[in-house]
């Protein structure tokens, strides 16, 4: 939908030439003319951009402009955007309690760069000092240690992006503060009559939409403001056949003077041509009255004309964001904001509780998005409908029941009206468990200080709580803004990386060298491929052994993998010698490996990564070797269960292992978990079973102390599980005592395609852990277990 057309940027150009501050001095006209047309345009594009990206369009901005004076060094930004790329670190981390092997890979990295030098060297001698910046609340306004203190705009950038990179977004509006001013990380409100004031009859308006906003009703009070309410505003949803009525409106307003607008374009994507050639040829000077405005809502769609993109005017208009602003505008629309409906219950001090409760719920769910997956593991679009409709519920089962129905509310509130959206089982739990803090006797029992709260009492109330509110609100642990504020990072930085030109020159070796240089180096890395056949010989298909068909079809599955690894490579080298022709998939490998990301077709046949290149391929060498091993010596005694492609075939060969070990038909066998003291090795096989390892935590840490899960270290996101041993038996005879069911993931994105067994494609399977408070805690807080990491 970010459509501009050359017309409108130069029409704003003319603008700037004609408003801004004249002088008769050339240089200081043009500045004046360069300043005002700058922030013309920021404003202009940010008024149709969403939240999220209104950062990126500032700072691309901000470095375009800088690129022009000469003042950027590509290598640094490029490094900024990726973090180098680099397939091992020869030195060792010197901190390895609480520096990443991530961030101490780029620190020997960023060495390179110009303004670099010694770098490395200086953190390895002065870790303490370093430490300080990594525990700082604030290292974007910290002084650096020692001579880095001189260190300036992006250089200063890199050295945050390598220890604290949850903090490399403000960091980044700081920089854009220095060189460009405040008013670029201010983006303007959201302004109707602005915006109007900005429009002409031949011009659209075009309101892109997003989850949970209706500019419509804001849109018809502006209407009234205008004395253009009532017989002068049509408006049509548009939908199957809504077309050639919307077309007769327009024909009919473009005389009359009137406005016409028309509602979700995207879900009339075949009436989309006609719309396009009423606005071309239709709606023009001579035959359009000066009154009239076309008006246009759509969500995102990429059947949307963009001539009309290009030529309207576009706006965003969003929900607020934060728990105290959506239950401010909760309470200031309809209905609760109508006073005959907030009066209208019988029992008055249960309905306002459940109002209250209901509207925070609210809020809960949809800021809950902003967490990523320890929030929800598919973010969900609830909107104002389920709300309302809740709300309407509990009205009419207060009034109609002498019993509060408790059961049949949750039902509907949480398993249909808000749980019909919900596709992913874990995702079902957590609503309920969220649902039932709001839902339940103990709330409705609770005697209250004020039994007739007034309606203002409720938004004085609600203007009182903090704009922006703790990770603990929402059952999260407060290490979950490291985690959303990484996200935003990462976020901001593949949305510049989409943004920039395939070729940028990365100073000293051209873009080709270092793609060469990379490729040779993983090539002389890469493994043969498995011999199968020997394979075959070695470990034949065995009524009492799975394990040996599992380790089949684990050989069959990477060798397929490493060939498509090995024939690009080795074609991405003969391409850039010119001996090839290089495609367009041999196009992608290579701006994939320049920007450090895996190629499309690897991912293709690759398990589930969300790693970097580097790790990536480290990685893959890990599980090879973890292979290698096996067929070498026999099966391991300690199961890596990361590095299986196909982990669940790995469990059903342990499950078989055991139910033809004690004829016990299959389905009726489970596992019960044991978690040991030994973190990566075991001197023997168990007797029934197996011994896995290379979990990781999320959301909360496993107290080797007590046996239990605990809450989290500050600033320690992910914490590693000690080897696990999987008890198969049968599942009638197990207990669910005192236990977190925790789900394991192969990757930190936990969504999946939802798969024939009703779980997502990223799901392995459900772990019992013995917990020592209630399941619903662990489950608030988000908590899963991961089979590998990020970086």
């Amino acid at each position: 939908m970010y459509q501009y057309s050359l017309t409108w940027f130069i029409s704003l150009y003319l603008y700037s030439i004609a408003n801004s501050v004249k002088s008769d001095d050339v240089e200081e006209r043009i500045n004046n003319i360069v300043e005002h047309f700058t922030l013309c345009i920021y404003n202009n594009v940010c008024r149709s951009l969403f939240e999220k990206d209104k950062l990126l369009f500032s700072l691309l901005l901000t470095v375009s402009i800088m690129q022009g004076k000469g003042q950027v060094d590509d290598q640094v930004w490029r490094f900024l955007l990726t973090g180098g790329i680099a397939l091992d670190n020869p030195h060792p981390n010197p901190a390895p309690e609480w520096l990443s092997d991530k961030s101490w890979s780029e620190i020997v990295r960023a060495t390179k760069l110009p303004n670099m030098e010694g770098f490395f060297e200086h953190v390895q001698d002065q870790i303490s000092k370093w430490k300080k910046l990594y525990d700082s609340g604030m290292p974007h306004k910290d002084q650096l240690p020692d001579p880095w203190s001189q260190l300036m705009g992006m250089d200063r950038m890199v050295v945050i992006r390598c220890f604290r990179p949850d903090k490399l977004v403000p960091a980044i509006q700081d920089f854009i503060v220095d060189n460009m001013g405040q008013a670029y990380i201010e983006p303007p409100t959201f302004d109707l009559a602005g915006s109007y004031k900005d429009s002409n009859c031949c011009s659209p308006l075009i309101f892109v939409l997003s989850p949970g906003s209706d500019p419509t009703a804001g849109l018809l009070k502006f209407a009234d403001d205008l004395e253009m309410g009532g017989s002068k505003t049509q408006t049509i949803s548009l939908g199957q056949g809504q077309g050639p009525i919307a077309a007769q409106m327009i024909h009919k307003a473009i005389k009359e003077g009137t406005w016409v607008v028309l509602q979700n374009c995207h879900l009339a994507s075949s009436w989309m041509p006609a719309l396009e050639r009423i606005c071309e040829e239709t709606i023009t000077p001579e035959n359009t009255h000066t009154n009239f405005r076309l008006w246009l809502t759509s969500y995102p769609s990429d059947k949307f004309p963009v001539s009309i993109l290009q030529n309207g005017l576009k706006m965003t208009n969003e929900p607020p964001k934060g728990i105290r602003a959506n239950l401010l505008r909760s309470y200031l629309s309809h209905p609760i904001s109508d006073p005959a409906f907030f009066g209208s219950s019988k029992k008055q001090v249960i309905w306002q509780k459940f109002l209250f409760g209901l509207t925070f719920f609210h809020a809960l769910v949809q800021e809950r998005r902003n967490f990523g997956p320890l929030g929800w593991n598919i973010p969900y679009e609830f909107n104002e409908s389920d709300l309302r409709i809740s709300i309407r519920q509990i009205q009419m089962f207060l009034d109609e029941y002498d019993e509060v129905p408790l059961e049949a509310l949750t039902y509907l509130t949480g398993e249909c009206n808000y749980g019909g959206r919900v596709t992913d089982d874990k995702d079902r739990r957590l609503l309920l468990s969220l649902l039932s803090i709001f839902y339940n006797w103990e709330l409705i029992e609770q005697e209250y200080f004020c039994i007739y709260s007034l309606f203002q009492t409720y938004v004085n109330y609600i203007r009182s709580l903090p704009i922006c509110a703790n990770p603990c609100v929402f059952g999260l642990h407060s290490n979950a803004d490291i985690t959303k504020d990484n996200q935003e990072t990462t976020q901001l930085l593949d949305g510049v990386l989409l943004t920039l030109p395939r070729q940028m020159g990365s100073g000293a070796k051209s873009p080709q060298e270092v793609v060469d240089e990379l490729a040779a180096d993983m090539l002389s890395k890469l493994p043969a491929d498995f011999d199968i056949k020997m394979v075959m010989d070695k470990y034949p298909v065995m009524y009492e052994e799975s394990m040996n068909t599992v380790l089949r079809q684990e050989i069959i599955r990477f060798n397929r993998l490493t060939q498509v690894v090995r024939v690009s490579l080795v074609n991405i080298r003969k391409a850039l010698k010119g001996q090839i022709v290089m495609s367009a998939e041999l196009e992608n490998v290579f701006n994939s490996m320049l920007l450090g990301k895996v190629p499309n077709m690897w991912a293709a046949k690759s398990y589930p990564s969300l790693k970097p290149l580097g790790s990536y391929v480290t990685d893959l060498l890990a599980r090879l070797q973890f292979l290698q091993d096996w067929i070498d010596n026999g099966p391991p005694t300690v199961f890596w269960l990361s590095g299986f492609y196909f982990t669940q075939s790995f469990l059903t060969g342990v499950s078989q292992n055991f139910a033809r070990k004690h004829t016990i038909p299959i389905d009726y066998i489970g596992f019960e978990f044991e978690v040991t003291k030994e973190e990566s090795h075991m001197d023997e096989k168990p007797e029934d079973g197996a011994y896995v390892r290379g979990l990781f935590m999320e959301g909360a840490r496993w107290d080797r102390e007590n046996m239990v899960i605990g809450e989290s270290l500050p600033k320690i996101l992910f914490d590693s599980l000690p080897i696990i041993k999987l008890k198969p038996g049968e599942m009638a005879k197990f207990l669910h005592e005192n236990i977190y069911v925790c789900p394991v993931y192969k990757t930190s994105a936990r969504r999946g395609t939802l798969s024939t067994t009703g779980h997502s494609t990223n799901y392995v399977l459900s772990i019992e852990l013995p917990s020592d408070k209630p399941q619903k805690h662990w489950v608030n807080r988000g908590v899963a277990c991961l089979c590998q990491l990020d970086n």
